[in-house]
């Protein structure tokens, strides 16, 4: 199984936002019957069977392992990821792409890079398993606590210029065999914790 998988495919992002099937792949992290399903979400055995046909036919879960029962045959399906993402471009021509002229400091075009790289990063991973072969990336995830919308703005200079300084140490346009990387950096207020008040 693997950690993640992009979904590109319109048809596929749409079975897994079904919220019967997106419960279905949350319960088959673990291999189970549509008799096992059944009991543990309380639904008709044939109605699970049908959901998971459909899962199975998009690639979202396979068959784990077949076990006869006199004269039946119970199949155990597993999920093909542990979680899933729907890449940008399973919307086509109306997916949040970063243009030219949009305001690079809005928050429009902060998702806008973010679509791009779920969108392409999905892309290079697929082939990279294709090909049976590591992606090469490099995450940097943290938090800061400004002070003041002052040093948030400072930080925002310095590092900029930290990051241009570095492009033009290591950037070569003539190597020979060389691959060009994308760098995407943003920053956010970090979401669903209250800002310590201070009392008196």
């Amino acid at each position: 199984m693997r950690d993640l998988h992009v979904i590109d495919d319109p048809a596929a992002a749409s079975v897994a936002m079904d919220p019967v099937r997106s419960r279905l792949l949350s319960e088959l992290r673990e291999p189970m019957s549509a008799a096992m399903l059944a009991g543990r979400m309380n639904l008709p055995r044939q109605k699970v069977n049908y959901h998971l046909r459909t899962l199975e036919d998009h690639g979202l879960v396979r068959v784990d392992s077949k076990k006869r029962w006199g004269g039946l045959t119970e199949r155990r399906l597993v999920a093909t990821a542990s979680s899933y993402v729907v890449s940008p471009g399973a919307l086509g021509a109306v997916a949040a792409e970063p243009v030219p002229g949009m305001d690079r400091l809005s928050a429009s075009y902060l998702v806008a890079l973010a679509a791009r790289a779920v969108r392409e990063v999905g892309q290079l991973l697929r082939k990279s398993e294709e090909l049976d072969k590591p992606l090469a990336t490099l995450s940097i995830d943290t938090e800061i606590r400004f002070r003041s919308a002052e040093d948030r703005a400072a930080f925002s200079n310095e590092v900029t210029a930290a990051i241009n300084a570095l492009v033009s140490r290591y950037h070569d346009e003539s190597a020979a065999g060389g691959r060009r990387h994308r760098v995407v950096l943003g920053a956010y207020p970090t979401p669903g914790k209250q800002e310590e008040r201070k009392t008196s």
